[in-house]
């Protein structure tokens, strides 16, 4: 493959905005990106200090040719991107996951308009509304419109000379009240078009507009001892007084905004839109992104904000945002807002994209669950501040009674997910008395001391069930075994869910809805369910043989193998001669004998 010399390609490219292409060595684009100075964008590429991401370095160790078209402004370039990535769809372009055809209201161009919905915008002069993301809202709208107003549905010519000619009949429609028969003049032209102005104001979102009108009218007709006229206006104005009720209505106020917000992660990204006039939710709808490179929310909302603005057709001089957008045109206003009305929309948008978000991955995930498994993993690192995924991770927890009997426990989750094979415990051999932290320094030390010897691999997490007293005595076990270095430990401690680093007196908070906090939680009842489970057998087997200690001629070594053997008590009191004389003397099964007599 030849060398690209990109310093030959960078000096004859200038600073100023545009779009640039990116061409392999076969002549196909690959990449097409915009930029407000086209020589600095284009030479960061091929820095080496700033790529980062393993997908950005296969690309640009693929460019073999750049191609650049200068504009005038940002906001040109960041239209022409658009066009020419939905046009060509290169290989490491992100592209929006979006293949359905949404709905429009079409008021037809013709005499005596009809309003119904279709998926084809044909340019023939009639209006569109849209595109109806949700369906649902589409058909409610059309059903307020012929609740409300009485319009023709059939397809004749109604021209001004057919319907003097008389060349046409009114039908059922006419005859059940749902049309005023406009072809046979029943319905002036005036009068249906008057329902085409308030139809379209409604569409428009200016249904309170529409409302304050038909109030006038009833008021007007009631004085002018009109009632018939009065009441059926009045009709009209409940049906859409109620339809105003049941739609998402903001501060009158605001007029006409777009509201953008986003969600991501590593593989995606998710970003709602909201489109609010005179006071109301007009439209809405989130789309999915899958990321190509290492790109930026700020980058991805770009790109979204024109796929949703042309969709819409979005007329709109302000965006509400969640973040600064460098992106300057004197014809939009981007505003980050920080309380009131336009802050609470922001905060609707955000909530629609993060349900469509977690819906979305937990399809995903269920479809793959790996998915799950390596989103999980990715969040703890990233939570956790670790260096490595921690696919391995092991919980240590200590158990005493009265400072009798201590043991160790040991869990292990691997992938996220309990390893109940790997479980282990400890009999706490060199420690007396009631020590915590001694019976964690021991344990630790045991654990991976064998661990090294046997060759196996270290976990890439360690959890102590403790605070800064269990993680100091395990940081000094590491350390004797000078792996502290190549595992990170951690200390949780049980009051507050604290978790504390070694050398770190201010402990790390968790959001306790993250699903890192959980696993760690998961991790540590684990462990001392496991824990205690083996600290009361043990307790309970020290109980027994206490009590068979009391036997004459029978110590501590012949209690071990009777308990051993038979289990129990209730076991041993049961056995036969013969099966006690395997273990047992004729003098101690007298004693043995006489002893569960008394």
């Amino acid at each position: 493959m030849s060398a690209f010399d990109y310093k030959k390609a960078l000096a004859d490219i200038p600073h100023k905005p545009g779009v640039y292409q990116y061409f392999d060595e076969e002549g196909l684009l690959i990449y097409i990106g915009k930029a407000k100075d086209l020589r600095n964008r284009v030479g960061s590429y091929f820095n080496q200090d700033k790529q980062v991401n393993g997908k950005t370095k296969v690309l640009v160790s693929k460019i073999r040719r750049i191609s650049f078209t200068i504009v005038d402004t940002e906001i040109d370039a960041w239209l022409l991107e658009n066009s020419l990535i939905k046009k060509h769809q290169p290989r490491y372009n992100i592209m929006l996951k979006d293949d359905k055809t949404y709905p429009w209201i079409i008021i037809k161009k013709e005499d005596f308009p009809r309003i119904y919905w279709t998926r084809k915008l044909i340019k023939d002069g009639s209006t569109y509304f849209g595109p109806y993301a949700s369906v649902g809202m589409m058909h409610t709208i059309l059903d307020l419109i012929k609740e409300t107003y009485t319009l023709r549905t059939c397809n004749l010519p109604l021209t001004p000379q057919n319907i003097n000619d008389g060349k046409f009949k009114v039908c059922l429609e006419y005859q059940i009240g749902n049309c005023k028969g406009p072809c046979q003049n029943y319905q002036s032209k005036a009068d249906y078009d008057q329902n085409i102005e308030e139809i379209t104001a409604i569409l428009n979102g200016k249904i309170g507009s529409v409302i304050k009108d038909v109030k006038q009218v009833v008021k007007k007709a009631s004085e002018d001892l009109n009632f018939e006229l009065a009441h059926s206006y009045q009709k009209k104005l409940l049906i859409l007084e109620k339809y105003q009720s049941k739609s998402t209505v903001v501060n009158s106020a605001i007029t006409n905004i777009d509201v953008v917000s986003i969600a991501s992660d590593e593989r995606y990204a998710f970003v709602n839109y909201l489109k609010v006039v005179n006071g109301s939710i007009i439209q809405t709808q989130t789309i999915e992104i899958k990321k190509r490179l290492d790109e930026t929310d700020e980058e991805l909302l770009t790109i979204a904000i024109t796929e949703f603005r042309t969709k819409f057709n979005s007329t709109s001089k302000e965006i509400i945002v969640p973040f600064n957008i460098s992106l300057l045109d004197k014809n939009l206003k981007f505003t980050v807002p920080k309380l009131g009305e336009k802050k609470k929309l922001l905060e609707l948008s955000e909530k629609n994209v993060l349900f469509f978000k977690r819906e979305k991955l937990n399809q995903y995930e269920k479809l793959n669950p790996d998915l799950r498994t390596d989103r999980i993993l990715s969040q703890m690192q990233k939570d956790l501040r670790l260096t490595q995924v921690p696919q391995h991770i092991e919980c240590f927890d200590n158990s005493n009674f009265q400072g009798k009997y201590p043991v160790s426990a040991i869990v292990v989750f691997k992938d996220a997910k309990p390893s109940k094979k790997d479980y282990r415990h400890f009999n706490v051999k060199t420690v007396e008395g009631p020590n915590d932290f001694a019976t964690m320094e021991e344990a630790v030390y045991r654990r991976y001391k064998r661990m090294l010897e046997e060759e196996q691999s270290l976990p890439q997490l360690i959890i102590i069930d403790g605070g800064k007293g269990q993680l100091s005595s395990a940081v000094s076990s590491l350390k004797k075994l000078g792996i502290d270095k190549r595992v990170t430990v951690i200390g949780i401690a049980k009051r507050l869910e604290e978790l504390y680093y070694p050398g770190d007196s201010f402990p790390l908070y968790l959001d306790k809805k993250s699903e890192t906090l959980k696993i760690i939680q998961q991790l540590r009842d684990e462990a001392h369910r496991f824990g205690i489970t083996f600290h009361r057998k043990k307790r309970d087997q020290g109980t027994l043989k206490t009590e068979l200690e009391v036997i004459p001629g029978i110590g501590k070594t012949t209690a071990d193998k009777l308990l051993v053997k038979f289990k129990s008590v209730k076991k041993i009191k049961e056995a036969s001669e013969e099966e006690l004389a395997q273990l047992l003397n004729k003098r101690q099964i007298i004693a043995l004998s006489n002893y569960f007599k008394a």
